[in-house]
């Protein structure tokens, strides 16, 4: 139940806290979101009653989906071009180790008498928002954020340490910096500003949103958030009924699911975020025919090949589904928006991430409890849908810069730099990037576009 309250802060971060990222920037963003979660985390451990406890649940959501929004925005623009893909993806794997964190201290707090059994799991969800606000001195900003507020000459050396050893002179540099100013300028001199409209505004701006909002949707409706909360009513139904041995196997799920994430966020870069998505969502679709299958089978009987089977099929669920769409649910969404709607429109990849599983935890025990094994044939079915989606729909970024990402979207790259992987080919002119200060130019914008 009080899981409920924390999609419900995180939809009411997605309302507002993309205005907070690009007023306040990239770091001062994560600072506040991570201070909130602390200050809820303390007075969820130190709730003297149900409302002061529900109170603290909803505010750790907003908190969390604060560093929801301003995270991925924060690594997209600043990490350098060939980590983007790792460094988003294990952003999200690391949702495997707080579940592993939060298993660990709940099997061990469960035997305890008093209300630590629950007041030391809830302060512990502080601990790594501490981290974070100890690291934040030691990195810098966004440049991209950097170049919008003018700072170019700070944007420049951020480039260049975070590139190339603080080489301002080196063309991997001198590519990014030039891309980044000119398609920033582009988007100021069309009028495109910070507002949470520009999300609609346009045809391409709309294509970026609802591919940024698929993402939300096929991570909350695949079939995992039936597994990751309703884990116990599943292995009740599959004939598992004793809580240890319940609460063991959530440990070892959540082991296996962040070993098989760190291994898909290896391959995104190299097969691209459309094909791994593809093959996730496939075989995800099948394991969950077969858990229903099992279920279907063997769940009232004490066959324990039968339940066995069963497990299995779940961690094999849990795997397809982690290989893919954990790197990708953080990865995909913010390279696919340009700068201009990147942080509200996170925001709002966020509001609709929290929607929908609000949704799925609401409708999702009423379902196992109303018609049990059909449950997991009807997501099947649903998922059948997503995979032709990601097929027929998604665009692919792999191998290009955010700047360069527009072309997919607009026709038109808006700077004459060369692409940045034929830079680091050495098959790019660079005569281009003679001039001391990249000059944007004029792009010809086609119909239907911005």
């Amino acid at each position: 139940m009080y899981y409920i309250l924390l999609w419900l802060g995180g939809a009411i971060s997605g309302i507002f806290y993309g205005y907070v990222v690009d007023a306040l920037g990239r770091k001062p963003a994560l600072f506040w979101a991570a201070l909130f979660t602390i200050f809820a985390a303390i007075l969820q451990a130190a709730a003297q009653n149900v409302a002061m406890f529900v109170i603290a649940r909803i505010l750790i959501g907003i908190g969390t989906g604060a560093s929801g929004v301003a995270g991925p925005v924060y690594l997209a623009e600043t990490l350098p071009f060939k980590w983007r893909a790792w460094g988003l993806g294990v952003f999200y794997d690391f949702w495997y180790v707080g579940g592993l964190i939060a298993s660990g201290v709940t099997y061990g707090t469960a035997a305890m008498a008093s209300t630590w059994a629950w007041r030391l799991p809830s302060a512990l969800q502080g601990v790594f928002s501490i981290i974070c606000i100890l690291i934040l001195p030691f990195i810098p900003e966004s440049p991209r954020w950097l170049i919008y507020q003018g700072r170019n000459e700070e944007a420049k050396k951020i480039i260049a340490y975070t590139s190339c050893d603080g080489d301002e002179n080196n063309p991997i540099v001198l590519v990014q910096y030039k891309e980044m100013v000119d398609t920033l300028e582009f988007e100021k001199n069309t009028g495109e500003t910070l507002s949470m409209m520009e999300i609609v505004k346009t045809p391409s701006a709309r294509k970026r949103t609802m591919l940024a909002c698929s993402v939300a949707v096929c991570t909350m409706l695949s079939g995992n958030n039936i597994i990751s909360y309703y884990l116990g009513t599943m292995l009740d139904n599959a004939g598992i009924t004793n809580s240890t041995t319940q609460l063991e196997i959530n440990i070892i799920l959540n082991a296996w699911c962040l070993v098989v994430a760190i291994c898909g966020t290896l391959f995104v870069e190299r097969a691209g975020r459309k094909s791994i998505a593809a093959w996730s969502t496939g075989f995800l679709t099948v394991f969950i025919f077969m858990i229903g299958a099992l279920t279907k089978v063997y769940g009232t009987t004490t066959n324990t090949s039968g339940i066995y089977g069963t497990v299995a099929a779940i961690f094999l669920f849990q795997g397809s589904y982690s290989f893919g769409w954990t790197p990708l649910t953080v990865l995909y969404p913010p390279e696919v928006l340009n700068y201009s709607i990147r942080s509200n429109g996170l925001a709002f990849y966020t509001f609709i991430t929290n929607g929908v599983g609000l949704m799925v935890t609401f409708a999702f025990p009423y379902a196992l409890a109303a018609i049990g094994w059909k449950t997991y044939m009807i997501n099947g079915a649903w998922d059948i849908l997503e995979l032709a989606f990601v097929l027929f729909y998604w665009v692919e970024t792999k191998g290009k810069t955010l700047e360069e990402i527009d072309e997919m979207f607009d026709g038109a790259k808006h700077t004459n730099a060369p692409d940045l992987e034929a830079v680091m080919a050495g098959k790019a002119d660079m005569e281009v990037l003679d001039g001391e200060e990249p000059v944007a130019e004029e792009v010809p914008v086609t119909a239907g576009k911005k």
